[in-house]
């Protein structure tokens, strides 16, 4: 399945995350993302577990947005770390990048993610597609994490919609 011959989702009939639908990087920031979720003892993947896998695997254009909000994207990851650790927790919770192990948010997520991509008329997903779509989903808990210390989530979105029209040049 492609982006082009259908738009219709980014997960195969079998529950996974279609490979296909995804840029290599995008690949991997989710593979972190899912990384994150177990070391944190979460049973499910949430949205601040694909936060922490983009800043822990960033792009050019992940770094161009970070370098925009002048942020240190390591203490940045090792702040949401903290923040979203269990201590109850699973300590090796059995997790995949399918379905029944992604939080509905996360669902929504990677298939708006998808459908900017191929609004876009790109073919896979990049690690911005996830960034952006994250900030301006509602009830956003990444955005509101940033609301807290004062950066709103237009804010965020600027100067991720910013970074990804010019990566190089913050």
């Amino acid at each position: 399945m492609s982006a082009s011959d259908s738009a219709d989702d980014i997960f195969c009939p079998s529950g996974q995350v279609d490979p296909d639908c995804l840029s290599e990087s995008a690949r991997f920031a989710l593979g972190e993302g899912l990384r994150f979720a177990r070391e944190t003892r979460w049973d499910s993947v949430r949205s601040p577990h694909i936060f922490m896998g983009l800043l822990a695997s960033p792009d050019d254009s992940i770094r161009a947005w970070g370098d925009r909000l002048g942020a240190d994207l390591g203490k940045l990851l090792g702040q949401f770390q903290e923040l979203f650790h269990q201590e109850a927790g699973d300590g090796e919770p059995f997790l995949r990048l399918n379905r029944e192990f992604l939080s509905d948010n996360v669902i929504r997520l990677l298939r708006d993610a998808y459908h900017r991509a191929v609004g876009a008329q790109r073919s896979a997903v990049t690690p911005m597609d996830l960034l952006i779509t994250l900030l301006t989903t509602s009830n956003s808990i990444v955005a509101e994490c940033f609301e807290r210390i004062g950066v709103t989530a237009a804010k965020l979105t600027e100067l991720a919609v910013i970074a990804e029209q010019k990566p190089g040049s913050a």
